[in-house]
């Protein structure tokens, strides 16, 4: 497999029972959850990511009074 890094982890026997009983039902292997998991995490980091800097921008507007697109028109035509 190109582009693969074979790296040993460290899990608590609680959590590697559980990747093992999830990789039993849905029918994958012991790596695809775990690498399943750090992609989803990868995701949900990004979200709050996105969210925080939608939260600062749209704070910003509403300083200027920027508060439906056609306040935005009108800011962006000054």
């Amino acid at each position: 497999m190109p582009g693969v890094v074979k790296k040993t982890i460290s899990l608590s026997d609680e959590l590697a029972e559980t990747v093992e009983e999830i990789a039993r039902e849905e029918g994958k292997s012991f790596s695809g959850v775990v690498q399943e998991a750090i992609r989803l995490l990868k995701r949900q980091r990004l979200s709050r990511e996105l969210k925080s800097m939608q939260d600062y921008w749209s704070r910003k507007a509403r300083e200027k009074g920027i508060l439906t697109e056609e306040d935005l028109m009108r800011y962006l035509e000054e």
